[in-house]
């Protein structure tokens, strides 16, 4: 590994710890910037600059508010805990109380809608419910006849063991009307009448919702039937219950199928009772109560969380797909499938979503019209919101939650609630507070981060910088830089990152065949956290605009995307700290500052105009570039790191044992000759590392691909030919693992 004493103080070390000048992701010699030295060439010298730059004007501005800031408040704090809520709801037209259900006791308790509650009663309680090995199953729904004031019928949906149908399945889904006799206070199960059972094949992905639309029709959502990518074939087989949303008329039992269903006129098995269909779990969904429209969230396999706006005789398309990507294959037959509203990755620590409701209340007038969901795992709760202008729609996150996520319920007043699985607690989504006003800078030029006259060029308080192994960008070329509040330092963890003050900002600009598209603002607002924020270029390349969400444009022959802004944390992860060029071994290189035409080395420069809070290390060691002559071993880790370890790594949110860090010790040990835990892309017998194949190597086939199962996921539309080049002549030297 090559190693770089600091301070440098003759120009002939400098040449000497240099990787080489060409660190353009397509190799092109762009991060030198010689297009504005004179002809003569640049000074070799031991530092860059004499002095650090006064930053008047490139500081952190306010976050932008949010189209709906919230917060979460304990709904009922003086409540003892609940037991595994998954659902709650109000009677119609009696906003009094509320009942919930508890997933494993099988219990629905009722409590008054009153903040100053202390207890529960028991409303009803399903006896022997199954919950399996898994932990999906067990109470999951309930519906309140729409005449409810009139015949006090509730509608139940849950698992038991057995397998009424005579099959060797131990367990099975019930969905049965019971009645109170008690004028409402509580259900009396000696009135049970089932309305419509199905054998559930394994003890996950049952799904198991129900609920009246406002046709008066009872829908009920049912899963694929466990296992991993679509075990037992039900996502497109119109045959079966399960992968389905069915709608029945339940005004008497037997159930009668309304005639407007899509299949009503089916003569062969294709069952009658089908809505919609092709999803893999619809957990948690709701009508909206102004529109009338059906959403849902579908829960993904091993990449892809999504959204669905369920319309009559839709096909969601899983396993063809999950979220908008081919599932299981490099290319897939899209035609009939109904794309997702959205669809957000398991980047950034996501990972079962929970649907929710289009919010409908008045405590948060900014947030009506919104729909509003989450994810258990991260404890995300997300608003999609749309493009004024091109309607696009996009998830932003609102809140972070400190609980695992069940189910979202909404009052009868409109206002959404979270239950959470973890606690056993009911919390309120509230204002959070008068919205600040909307200072963020719409245009580049207004930053503060870019010259006003021509934002093509950098503020003076701006300090340029130059890695070795950049993230690959889908052959962009890359200007960077990074500017700190007058005043402040910058400190250095333990693996190399910097760590940037309060108010610092990192800013990249892409070019694309020499035309500049996209330029990025990685903040550190006063919170002490990082936010992304992407700046559209014109035409013209006079301006760019602030986007409010992703989007993709055609630039040239190929798409370009540019992120969301939860996009952005999901590869600038908090493990990798956040900000991801910035750390020692990137910036072990040489550079020529163009402000003075020198070529100097980067730390030692930065260390001279006392940017650090404290001596940098005696002895750096410098990634090698990986389209340079270093060993090849060492080329291909640090190529993965800069592309892969951002999440794959200890406290990263990439799964699997994986941990691509430069030096990681031993790095290819805990992959080498490892199965695969989330599919192996089709390739049977594929290892995540197999020595001497990379056609059987995750890591290579995860290059290789653009659509299910891409590595890295996010933002790339072309495949890394020079980096493929370097990562499988690796795996192909390999002949043993360690």
């Amino acid at each position: 590994m090559p190693r770089c004493p600091w301070p440098l103080l003759v120009a002939l070390a400098l040449t000497a710890c240099s990787n080489g000048e060409s660190n353009g992701s397509d190799g092109a010699p762009v991060e030198l910037d010689l297009a504005h030295a004179p002809d003569l060439g640049p000074t070799l010298a031991p530092f860059g600059l004499d002095a650090r730059p006064a930053n008047p004007s490139c500081v952190a501005p306010a976050r932008p508010p949010m189209a709906g800031s919230i917060a979460l408040m304990n709904a009922f704090p003086d409540l003892p805990a609940l037991d595994r809520p998954v659902f709650a709801l109000q009677a119609p037209g009696d906003a009094t109380r509320w009942f919930v259900g508890e997933q494993t006791t099988g219990v629905v308790k009722t409590f008054a809608n009153n903040a100053a509650v202390t207890a529960a009663t028991t409303f009803v309680t399903v006896p022997s419910v199954k919950v399996g090995g898994s932990g999906e199953g067990g109470l999951l729904g309930m519906a309140f006849s729409p005449t409810w004031a009139s015949d006090r019928d509730v509608f139940l949906s849950a698992t038991f063991a057995g397998s009424p149908g005579g099959g060797s399945n131990d367990m099975h889904s019930e969905v049965f009307r019971v009645s109170s006799m008690d004028a409402g206070l509580t259900l009396d199960l000696a009135t049970r009448t089932l309305a419509l059972q199905v054998d559930q094949p394994a003890d996950n992905h049952n799904g198991g919702g129900i609920a009246f639309g406002p046709d008066g029709y009872l829908y009920i959502g049912f899963g694929d039937g466990g296992g991993g990518g679509d075990t037992f074939g039900s996502g497109q087989n119109l045959n079966t219950f399960l992968a389905k949303f069915l709608r029945i008329n339940v005004a008497q039992l037997p159930y009668t199928i309304p005639p407007s269903n899509p299949f009503a006129a089916a003569t062969d098995a294709t069952k009658k009772e089908t809505f919609a269909y092709g999803f893999r779990n619809p957990w948690r969904w709701s009508f909206d109560r102004v529109s009338g429209e059906l959403w849902a969230g579908d829960v993904g396999q091993n990449e892809w969380e999504e959204i669905d706006r369920v319309s009559i005789g839709g096909n969601y398309g899983w396993p063809i797909r999950e979220g908008k990507h081919c599932y299981g294959a490099a290319t897939c037959n899209t035609a009939g499938l109904v794309d997702p509203i959205v669809d957000y990755t398991h980047a950034n620590g996501d990972r079962s979503t929970v649907g929710g409701y289009v919010y409908r209340g008045s405590a948060i007038p900014s947030l009506v019209g919104t729909y509003v969901f989450a994810d258990t795992y991260s404890g995300h709760i997300w608003g999609i919101f749309y493009d004024p202008i091109t309607g696009a729609a996009s998830a932003e996150v609102l809140v972070t939650a400190a609980f695992g996520i069940s189910s979202f319920a909404e009052g009868n007043d409109g206002e959404l609630y979270v239950l959470s699985l973890s606690d056993g607690q009911m919390q309120r989504i509230v204002p959070m507070g008068t919205p600040p006003a909307d200072v963020f800078p719409k245009k580049l030029s207004q930053t503060g981060c870019v010259d006003a006259s021509n934002p093509k060029l950098p503020a003076p308080g701006l300090i340029p910088y130059a890695i070795n192994s950049p993230l690959w960008s889908d052959g962009a070329d890359k200007e960077r830089y990074f500017a700190i509040p007058d005043g402040s330092k910058m400190g250095v963890a333990a693996d190399g990152d910097l760590d940037l003050p309060i108010g610092s900002v990192a800013m990249k600009s892409f070019s694309v065949a020499g035309k500049r598209v996209e330029t990025r603002l990685f903040v550190r607002h006063d919170d002490g956290n990082w936010a992304g924020y992407s700046y559209e270029w014109d035409d013209a390349e006079s301006d760019a605009t602030l986007l409010p969400a992703g989007k993709t444009k055609s630039v040239g022959a190929q798409t370009w995307t540019y992120p969301s802004r939860a996009e952005c944390l999901a590869c600038h992860t908090d493990g990798a700290g956040r900000t991801l060029g910035l750390e020692l071994g990137q910036l072990a290189r040489s550079f020529v500052y163009a402000s003075t035409n020198r070529l100097a080395p980067q730390l030692a420069t930065l260390e001279h105009i006392g940017l650090f809070s404290s001596p940098l290390p005696a002895t750096v060691v410098a990634y090698p570039e990986p389209q340079g002559t270093a060993p090849l071993a060492e080329r291909a880790a640090s190529y993965l790191h800069a592309n892969c370890a951002m999440c794959h790594r200890p406290l990263g949110n990439g799964r699997g044992p994986a941990d691509f860090r430069y030096g990681a010790d031993p790095t290819w040990a805990k992959i080498c000759g490892v199965n695969p835990t989330e599919g192996d892309l089709g390739q049977t017998g594929a290892k995540l590392l197999a020595p001497g194949n990379p056609a059987s190597s995750l890591i290579s086939l995860r290059m290789h691909r653009l659509t299910q199962g891409r590595m890295p996921p996010l933002g790339s539309a072309v495949v890394d030919t020079a980096g493929l080049v370097v990562v499988d002549a690796w795996i192909s030297g390999l002949t043993s693992c360690p």
